[in-house]
């Protein structure tokens, strides 16, 4: 009898716990601003996934600031009013670059906290291991492989689920996402140990895991910088398809052809629907903050060369005095003298 009251008692706290999980999961959920209500209830189920998600969100921001500093477009104002709703109005290249890039973030964010043990419903991936190599190799696979897949499930679920409006940006945001998606798998790396007598390397156990995020930012700019402008073509189905902007689209459009691989963007290319606007006046409809006040540098031979940076306005030039203590020395016994050293240097931002 105490065995079975011991059990119920057991199952009445686990059953509470789950009710206050459930609880707590809703009422967060409720309050993230810019979801769906599908993603509500995918947050709810899987709160602790999407805690990862959203840092995996931030990780995505961080490194476009990174990969656009000095740019015209800085990549500062994205993020700032919806971390998971829509990111840019305009469908341009900077929007497909910052949903590429965010999405391989909820990606990578996702699988190294299931790695870690910090999602319930996942772990290491468990059919890397059931994967034999030859007897001829003198190595296995081991170790805590990225479950890679569960990564890409989720983030597939949670993020496509905002594009409901199935028209051409809802396209070119999901194509978008999935190129995020796919560029992460493809960057995994093959990790090895070895195995053997004073290190002599007879047997080596190997794992897939994740790359440094700035490899994958890195691979992303250059997708960036060979974006596909794309629009959209309704076919013989009413099936809305993205394709290729070139001269003979609207032909097909109308005599409703199949469409050739050719003209159909390349599942790892980047797409845009419209040009870039001009990021050198301020318009914040449309999220552009222009380059007024930027910091530029005067001798750079990069993005950041003031007469670039400063869409030929030109810039200002301050001078800034700076002192702090140095040559400290310790004097027995007890005090510390330090000399007051100052430099005046030159900084530069944009009128």
């Amino acid at each position: 009898m105490r065995n079975v009251a011991a059990a119920l008692f057991v199952i009445l706290i686990i059953f509470k716990l789950r009710a206050a999980k459930c609880f707590v999961s809703t009422v967060l959920c409720s309050r993230i601003p810019g979801l769906t209500q599908t993603q509500r209830q995918i947050c709810t189920e899987s709160s602790d996934a999407v805690v990862s998600l959203a840092s995996g969100q931030l990780l995505g921001a961080s490194e476009c600031q990174k990969q656009f500093y000095g740019h015209r477009w800085n990549c500062t104002h994205v993020w700032h009013n919806d971390m998971l709703g829509q990111i840019i109005v305009i469908g341009s290249k900077e929007a497909a670059y910052t949903y590429g890039i965010t999405s391989a973030g909820a990606v990578y964010s996702i699988t190294a906290a299931c790695a870690k043990g910090n999602i319930t419903t996942c772990g290491c991936d468990m059919k890397q291991k059931s994967v034999s190599s030859s007897e001829s190799e003198n190595w296995k696979w081991g170790g805590c492989s990225v479950d890679i897949g569960y990564g890409m499930r989720f983030a597939k679920k949670f993020l496509d689920a905002r594009e409901i409006e199935n028209d051409n940006r809802s396209l070119m945001n999901l194509h978008n996402n999935r190129v995020g998606r796919k560029i992460v798998k493809l960057l995994l790396r093959t990790e090895c140990k070895c195995h053997g007598v004073s290190g002599s390397c007879a047997m080596k156990t190997c794992w897939k895991s994740l790359p440094s995020f700035h490899v994958i930012g890195n691979t992303m700019m250059k997708k960036y910088r060979k974006a596909k402008m794309v629009h959209g073509v309704n076919l013989r189905n009413s099936h809305l398809q993205l394709v290729l902007k070139r001269k003979g689209n609207k032909m097909q459009q109308k005599s409703g052809k199949i469409l050739s691989d050719s003209q159909i963007p390349k599942r790892t290319e980047l797409v845009y629907l419209e040009p870039s606007p001009n990021y050198c006046e301020r318009n914040i409809s449309i999220g552009v903050l222009g380059t007024t006040d930027r910091n530029c540098n005067r001798t750079s031979t990069s993005m950041d060369r003031c007469d670039l940076l400063c869409c030929g306005r030109g810039y200002n030039t301050h001078q800034i005095d700076r002192t702090w203590q140095c040559n400290c020395k310790f004097k027995w016994c007890c005090t510390v003298t330090c000399d007051v050293c100052s430099e005046r240097k030159e900084e530069y931002t944009c009128k």
